[in-house]
């Protein structure tokens, strides 16, 4: 199996961190020693920039619960904050990312799929979201049935909008825009009547200062997204990311960045599926 640069860059940091614990005397000699090489090295992490609450960009600082995650897996890999280097990973550019070696991992709402599978790898999932609804808080709207008649918003090149005509309401109007931000811009004029997508990005928009106390995500979800953290083919990071995401929901740290990122919103994840079991490696 071919070993990634990230996997490289993992068995240099151990090395060193080896070196420090076995040289002589320990002392502050011994750490500058054996943190040197690892202080040098840096990680390329992809993530959504324009996400609110799971990938955004704010002037050169991130945020988001995918940023946090990545944050947490790669310090359970050796890696400060400081060695992580953000890297915009839009959806269409995920899997050319990955085959370039343009970046080491990606946490970027990714979700898992057989055919994704045949050009990367996957470790995780870390989350597990589903289609969903984000209407006005005061909307009578209770599921994608009820969509009949009704204006939906989703982003241009998007399928989610479309499933809701074709599987539960023929007779809504579907609004395509470039982003989320422009959707809800229009809910908020009463323009449209709901916005879809996995219900952890509605969740996000919702909980922009913005927003808050204005829309609801229905809690309805009607499909299952397992987001996983997409590798180069071939990469031996899956089993020690598993871990770490393992690591990170024993100790409560999942359930501490879900909540931090979507704070003011109403909205709880699909207890029967979160937090998620990371699958088996292949």
């Amino acid at each position: 199996m071919r070993t990634t640069r990230y996997g490289a860059l993992a068995m240099a940091a151990a090395a060193a961190l080896a070196l420090s614990a076995c040289g002589g005397g320990g002392g502050e000699e011994g750490a500058e020693e054996g943190g040197g090489e690892a202080a040098a090295e840096s990680v390329r992490i992809g993530i959504k920039f324009d996400q609110p609450g799971l990938g955004f960009d704010e002037g050169g600082s991130y945020s988001g619960f995918d940023v946090d995650v990545a944050k947490y897996v790669a310090g359970e890999l050796g890696y400060s904050e400081d060695q992580i280097e953000w890297v915009e990973a839009p959806s269409a550019n995920r899997e050319n990312l990955l085959s370039n070696e343009q970046v080491d991992m990606i946490f970027a709402t990714y979700s898992i799929t057989d055919t994704r599978k045949e050009t990367v790898d996957f470790a995780g999932p870390y989350f597990i979201a589903g289609q969903d609804l984000l209407v006005p808080v005061d909307s009578d709207i209770t599921g994608p049935e009820d969509l009949d008649g009704r204006n939906l918003c989703s982003v241009t090149g998007s399928t989610s909008a479309q499933r809701v005509k074709d599987e539960y309401a023929e007779g809504v109007n579907l609004i395509e825009q470039p982003g989320y931000a422009e959707c809800v811009s229009l809910m908020s004029g009463g323009q449209i009547d709901a916005v879809t997508t996995d219900d952890i990005i509605l969740a996000g928009l919702a909980a922009q200062e913005a927003n808050q106390g204005q829309f609801k995500v229905v809690g309805n979800p009607f499909s299952e997204e397992k987001y996983g953290v997409g590798l180069t083919k071939g990469s031996e990071l899956c089993s020690d990311i598993n871990a770490a995401i393992e690591k990170m929901i024993e100790e409560g740290a999942w359930e501490e960045a879900l909540a931090n990122n979507l704070e003011g919103v109403d909205y709880e994840p699909n207890a029967e599926l979160n937090p998620p079991t990371p699958d088996d490696c292949a």
